[in-house]
C-alpha cells in the first residue's frame, strides 16, 4: 500500500540517521533476546564509558531462550542511549529541547487521519493470534533484567486509551509484561498519577473494559512525547505534531476505537479489564531495584499490527544512567527551569540539573541561582521545586553558577562551605514516597531536605592558579605527549569576592619575581597587640 505523506523522519529514517553519525552498533551475529541482549547494552552504561561513547544497538538474527528465531530485528539504546542521539532524533540542537518543547505545546497540532498506513501492512486478529509466532510469542520481547524478571516485558511500549467522558485520547509509557499469547499486563505507576489510570477509573465505574492500544516503535518525536508529563486532557499525538511542526498522520485502529500513529512498527489491540487484577512482576524497575510482584492490570489482545519490516523498540532501564533516565531528563530539565523562571517568576534560577547516577533524575534536584539572589527568593525557588510534581525532589540543593551539577564533589563543596545545616536547611514532611521501593515507615509518607549551598558573603579566592597558568601549562602537557586532559571544575583559582587590589598587588609581584619588595612592606606592618591567626582584614 503506498506510504502516507510525511514531514517527519520515522524510525526507520532515524536508525539511518544515526547509523551516518557513526552512532548505531549492527550485531548480525545471533543473539538471544532473554539472556545475552540487554546484558551487553548494559555494558555501555555500566563499563565505565562516557555519555558520548554510549551507541544504539541493532540487533538483527533475534532468538529465545527456547531457539525460536524472529523476523524482526530490535533496536536497543536508539532513542536515548546519550543526548546526540536524542538530538539526532528530535532533530534540533540539544540547546534548543526547552524552546522547542515550549513551542510544541503552546501550538500543539492535530493528527492528520489517513485511510492506509504502514503498520497495517500485517494484521492479525481473532483465531489466528493464538496460532505459535502470530500472538505475542511472535514479537522479540527481550527479557530486561535475566535473573529476576519474572518474563520478557515491553519497555518503549506507549499506551494509547481514550476519556470515555471527552473522547481526548492519552498517550503514556509503561511496561507490559507478556503472560500468554493473547494477553499482556501493564503497571501505570500510580505514584505518577498517569491519564491511563484516570481512564480506567472512568471505564471501571461504567463496568466497562477499557479499549487500549500499546505502540511498540513509532517516529521517534512521538516516543519523547509519551515520555513526557504533560497536563491532564492534553493529546501527546497533538504535541508531537507541535515538535515536528507538522500533523501525524494517524489511522483507525482495527479492533478498537483509537487513533494509532500510521508510522508505528507494531500495534497491540485490545481491552484492559476493569474488574479484575492479577499479579505482576517482579521486574527491575527504573529507580534501579526490582519491583516486587504487584496486582496490576491486563490486556486481552485482539489485534497485532505490523509494519512488513518491523523494528521492535527496547529500552535500557533499571539501575540508572539509562536510557530510560535520559529521554525523560533531556526534557524535563529545561521544562522545570521554564516552570520556575516563567511559572513562578524566578528569573534568579539559570539551570535545572537532576541528577542521574543511580537516583533516577526525580530524587536529588541542582538549582544554579545567579550571584547576589536574595535569600528570599532562594528559598522561593528551593520549595517552588518541590511543588512541580509529587514525586520531585528528595534532596534539592541551591548553587552558585559556579558549581558544577555534574560533579558531586563539587555540590559537597559547596555545602561543606556555603551552608550552615543550622539556618540554610529545611525539612519538608508529607511528602509522596515517589518511584522506588516502598517503606511503611512513617504511614509510607517521606520528606524532601532543601539546602541553601549558594555563597552568602565574600569568599577569598579558589586555590588554584590562575586561568592563564592553568591554560600555559595544558599546552606544555600537550607538547609532552601525556594523556589526554578532561578538566574538572573547578580546575583554575577565581576571585569569590574578597580579594582586594593589595593582594592582587602581592600575587603579582610574586609571579614577576617581586616578592622581595613584599617583604619590605610586610616588615613595616609588625605589631605585638594582636594574637596570632589575627586577619589582617579585621
Amino acid at each position: 500500500m503506498p506510504a502516507p505523506d510525511r514531514a517527519y523522519p520515522d524510525l526507520h529514517d532515524h536508525i539511518d540517521n544515526l547509523d551516518r553519525a557513526g552512532l548505531l552498533v549492527r550485531v548480525d551475529r545471533p543473539i538471544c533476546k532473554d539472556t545475552e541482549m540487554h546484558p551487553l547494552v548494559r555494558w555501555q552504561f555500566r563499563g565505565g564509558f562516557a555519555e558520548h561513547q554510549r551507541k544504539a544497538f541493532l540487533f538483527t538474527n533475534v532468538f529465545d531462550a527456547k531457539g525460536n528465531h524472529f523476523d524482526i530485528p530490535v533496536i536497543v539504546g536508539g532513542l536515548a542511549a546519550s543526548r546526540e542521539i536524542y538530538r539526532i532524533g528530535l532533530g534540533c540542537p540539544l540547546d534548543k529541547i526547552e524552546e522547542t518543547f515550549a513551542r510544541a505545546e503552546k501550538n500543539p497540532i492535530p493528527p492528520h487521519e489517513v485511510q492506509d498506513a504502514p503498520c497495517h501492512e500485517i494484521v492479525i486478529t481473532g483465531d489466528a493470534l493464538d496460532v505459535p509466532g502470530q500472538g505475542l510469542d511472535g514479537i522479540p520481547v527481550p527479557i530486561s533484567t535475566p535473573g529476576w524478571d519474572n518474563a520478557p516485558y515491553t519497555t518503549l511500549s506507549q499506551y494509547i486509551t481514550k476519556d470515555p467522558e471527552t473522547g481526548v485520547q492519552n498517550m503514556g509509557n509503561y511496561r507490559g509484561q507478556v503472560k500468554a499469547r493473547r494477553r499482556l499486563g501493564m503497571n501505570s505507576s500510580l505514584e505518577l498519577r498517569p491519564g491511563i489510570y484516570q481512564h480506567w477509573l472512568k471505564y471501571k465505574a461504567l463496568g466497562q473494559k477499557m479499549p487500549a492500544a500499546v505502540v511498540l516503535g513509532a517516529p521517534p518525536a512521538i516516543t519523547f512525547t509519551s515520555t513526557q508529563k504533560l497536563p491532564e486532557g492534553v493529546d501527546e499525538l497533538t504535541v508531537a505534531g507541535g515538535l515536528v511542526g507538522s500533523p501525524i498522520n494517524v489511522v483507525r485502529a482495527k479492533t478498537v476505537d483509537l487513533l494509532v500513529p500510521a508510522e508505528a512498527e507494531i500495534v497491540i489491540e485490545g481491552y484492559i479489564d476493569t474488574e479484575w487484577l492479577e499479579p505482576e512482576a517482579p521486574f527491575g524497575e527504573s529507580h534501579g531495584h526490582v519491583n516486587l510482584a504487584e496486582y496490576n492490570c491486563f490486556m486481552e489482545v485482539t489485534a497485532i499490527t505490523r509494519r512488513s519490516d518491523a523494528i521492535l523498540t527496547s529500552i535500557i532501564s533499571q539501575v540508572t544512567p539509562s536510557e530510560s533516565s535520559l529521554i525523560k531528563r533531556v526534557a524535563m530539565e529545561p521544562a522545570l527551569l521554564r516552570a520556575l523562571r516563567d511559572g513562578l517568576g524566578l528569573k534568579c534560577v539559570t539551570r535545572v540539573s537532576l541528577h542521574e547516577p543511580l537516583t533516577n533524575i526525580r530524587k536529588l534536584v541542582i538549582l544554579h541561582i545567579a550571584a547576589g539572589t536574595d535569600r528570599t527568593e532562594v528559598w522561593r525557588a528551593l520549595y517552588g521545586v518541590v511543588g512541580q510534581h509529587r514525586a520531585i525532589g528528595k534532596y534539592v540543593v541551591a548553587v552558585n553558577e559556579d558549581i558544577d551539577p555534574q560533579n558531586m564533589d563539587a555540590i559537597w563543596w559547596a555545602l561543606s562551605y556555603r551552608c550552615n545545616p543550622a539556618i540554610d536547611m529545611q525539612v519538608l514532611p508529607h511528602r509522596d514516597q515517589g518511584h522506588g521501593p516502598r517503606s511503611a515507615r512513617n504511614g509510607g509518607e517521606d520528606a524532601s531536605v532543601l539546602w541553601d549551598a549558594t555563597l552568602k558573603e565574600a569568599f577569598p579566592p579558589i586555590s588554584l592558579p590562575k586561568k592563564e597558568y592553568m591554560e600555559k601549562a595544558r599546552a606544555i602537557w600537550e607538547e609532552l605527549g601525556l594523556p589526554e586532559l578532561r578538566p574538572q571544575a573547578p580546575w583554575f583559582g577565581y576571585s569569590l569576592g574578597d580579594w582586594g587590589e593589595n593582594l592582587e598587588a602581592m600575587a603579582a609581584r610574586a609571579v614577576a619575581g617581586e616578592h622581595w619588595t613584599t617583604g619590605d612592606i610586610i616588615a613595616q606592618q609588625r605589631r605585638r597587640d594582636v594574637t596570632m591567626n589575627t586577619e589582617i582584614k579585621d
